[in-house]
């Protein structure tokens, strides 16, 4: 039986963002992974990436290989429709050179992974997949088929990255709350016509927000909220329909753009765990929240999750506590907890406002964009709040 002090249950970028966070902290460290390599790093997925993230990387020593090949935008629109008076976010309203980045999914997985063969106390058992887990007075044993072989794995801590149907957290009975949305969102990426002029934007339609996010080599990552009847009719359509239904939507502003690859949907959910942690057990990521796609906060709340466990376990390491005590873990879920609810509750807010026709509430939420654009401090304490800048930094986003 192999035996470790952590055991990740999840390879993705936010569990991978861990295993690496963990390099030199003395522990020895399994990560579990069910999809193998080349499927992970060909996923066409692409994220909005804050700059706090953006620092925790530059903390772990990968920011220098991540950078050159992601798109920074240094301004971010936000519009009500087609009502013409719309809010536009600028570096200065943060004191900062750039707002943010959107990154592939391949850049960032194959710069984490090649951070991750660098690491000696990190063994990779992919693809692999738990089928059992049991959880005792100061350990679980994990079985793990591997190589279509069961292999046991006796570990101190076991940390769930493994996605919002975590099989972890329901293994341990731990209860979330939230709702499925009405709405699905159709992703698409696009060769624009017109430069895009380093711009994201956040439009609001009553069917649902939608975010244009600029990619390298004048493409862009669009990300289309609808009603699911609306989002399959949309996925259903060639790609000369697509582009018809976009510039009928967006106008002229981006030319005739091209589609590159596939389309796909998927359904749109807020759900957040009651408990993060368990006497053996953490959860980061999707496991412990997952909310709607406006403003791409998901994966950067889960990289943020990621740092701030890696430094509760370290500094509890350093003072001779268990790392597996709820004392311990309590700690990170006091961290993280509340700063996610935070988050969710303004997507969720935000969704809930902008689709919808209410005529008081179309008011209402015109004189908020009114606020927005013309009192700089509430614009900069808005932006400050999205981008993870007001919580607590993790060290890692320090160095």
């Amino acid at each position: 039986m192999s035996e470790y002090d952590i055991t990740i249950v999840g390879g993705g970028v936010v569990g991978t963002t861990f295993a690496c966070a963990l390099k030199d902290s003395g522990f020895r460290v399994a990560l579990i992974e069910a999809e193998v390599t080349s499927q992970a790093v060909s996923r066409a997925q692409a994220y909005s990436i804050s700059l706090l993230s953006s620092r925790i990387f530059e903390g772990l020593g990968v920011w220098q290989q991540i950078c050159p090949q992601v798109e920074t935008y240094k301004k971010v629109r936000l519009a009500d429709s087609n009502y013409p008076a719309t809010v536009q976010f600028a570096p200065h309203d943060i004191g900062t050179e750039t707002l943010g980045y959107v990154a592939e999914h391949r850049v960032l997985i194959t710069a984490l992974q090649a951070l991750l063969h660098t690491c000696s106390n990190v063994d990779l058992f992919c693809p692999a997949k738990v089928v059992k887990t049991e959880y005792h007075s100061d350990d679980a044993v994990l079985e793990v088929m591997l190589n279509g072989e069961v292999q046991q794995i006796r570990s101190r801590l076991v940390v769930a990255a493994d996605g919002s149907r975590s099989p972890l957290r329901q293994q341990a009975g731990i209860k979330t709350f939230g709702w499925q949305y009405w709405q699905a969102c159709v992703v698409a990426t696009l060769k624009l016509e017109a430069p895009h002029d380093n711009t994201a934007y956040e439009w609001f339609w009553h069917t649902g927000p939608s975010g244009i996010l600029p990619l390298p080599d004048n493409r862009c990552r669009i990300v289309w909220t609808a009603s699911r009847s609306q989002a399959e009719k949309l996925l259903a359509m060639n790609d000369r329909e697509f582009i018809e239904a976009f510039k009928q939507r967006y106008g002229a502003h981006f030319g005739t753009p091209e589609i590159e690859g596939d389309r796909y949907l998927f359904p749109i959910q807020l759900m957040h765990s009651r408990e993060y942690v368990r006497s053996q057990l953490a959860l980061i990521g999707d496991a412990a929240h997952s909310c709607h796609p406006l403003g791409g906060q998901g994966i950067n709340m889960g990289i943020r999750d990621a740092a701030a466990l890696a430094q509760v376990l370290q500094t509890a390491k350093k003072r001779g506590e268990d790392i597996a005590s709820l004392k311990v873990l309590k700690r990170y879920e006091r961290w993280r907890q509340w700063e996610n609810l935070i988050i969710l509750s303004i997507t969720d807010l935000l969704n809930r406002t902008f689709s919808n026709q209410i005529f008081p509430i179309v008011q209402l939420r015109r004189f908020s964009l009114w606020f927005l654009r013309n009192i700089h401090p509430i614009r900069s304490l808005v932006f400050r709040i999205m981008s993870g800048l007001t919580g607590r930094a993790p060290q890692l986003a320090q160095r």
